[in-house]
């Protein structure tokens, strides 16, 4: 299942973001993941969620991100739930891409069985038809 909490920057996405990832903490027997484009939320989560700062891995593109994604449910056979904060920024996209990701994050999700939580700077309203219908939270 993915999930997509949509609004323009600065609207509260990543306070939600963070306010599920601790609720699922709390109610998975799994693992949860949440990724993010630096440290600054590390201490706002819970110390059951493995944060990862992706700039850390120099990924370049959003190939690189698929394979990045691949990689930690390869390590984690327990993983649940993965939160991913500032999607555009953290998997090198633009705009125009966003179709293109949500089809490889539905099957992604689909095929490693991992709940995905992702924030995304836009309104519900500028997203493509077909992925509007993931957006959960609308700010």
């Amino acid at each position: 299942m993915v999930e997509i909490i949509a609004g323009n920057k600065g609207k509260g996405k990543t306070k939600v973001l963070i306010s599920k990832a601790n609720d699922s903490a709390l109610l998975t027997n799994g693992s949860v993941v949440f990724l993010d484009k630096n440290n600054k939320h590390m201490y706002e989560l819970s110390n059951q969620i493995r944060m990862i700062n992706v700039p850390e891995f120099h990924i370049d593109n959003f190939d690189m991100f698929c394979g990045f994604l691949y990689g930690i449910a390869s390590q984690d056979h327990d993983l649940e739930l993965m939160f991913l904060d500032s999607f555009l920024t953290i998997a090198h996209l633009e705009n125009s891409e966003i179709q293109k990701a949500m089809d490889f994050l539905v099957e992604y999700s689909e095929k490693q069985d991992i709940n995905l939580v992702i924030s995304l700077s836009m309104n519900a309203s500028d997203l493509p038809e077909d992925v509007q219908s993931y957006v959960t939270v609308s700010l």
